[in-house]
């Protein structure tokens, strides 16, 4: 994966990130309940988490590969989006349960991403 592409999708979900939370605090604080509430800033946090390691990695010139970009970018998607979906639609009334399952999906790619750093760190 070139840096180029690592940085620009780091930038892309990083801007996503400042957007989106800012959207969660003031036109969403009024909608959702606070546990709804809670859970997109979960969701928020760890875009931003992940979106830092993906420009960590751009940045340094690190050599990352293709998985491990795949596994970070598509968790990102999986686990972060699917959050946002179900709670917007659960605040509508009408919650998109079939998101539910997508949420732990992309958490394990998370975790599958950071367990092929460990190993190529090693």
């Amino acid at each position: 994966m070139t840096q180029q592409i690592i940085i620009a999708t780091g930038a892309i979900f990083g801007m996503l990130s400042v957007i989106l939370g800012a959207f969660g605090a003031h036109a969403l604080k009024k909608i959702l309940s606070s546990d709804q509430l809670h859970s997109f800033e979960v969701g928020v946090k760890y875009q931003m988490y992940h979106t830092i390691v993906l420009l960590v990695l751009g940045f340094n010139n690190t050599h990352i590969s293709s998985a491990t970009y795949w596994c970070f970018t598509l968790g990102i998607l999986l686990f972060s989006f699917s959050i946002y979906g179900l709670v917007l639609s659960d605040a509508k009334g009408k919650k998109l349960r079939f998101l539910g399952p997508i949420t732990p999906i992309g958490g394990l790619l998370l975790v599958i991403g950071w367990l092929q750093l460990l190993i190529n760190a090693l």
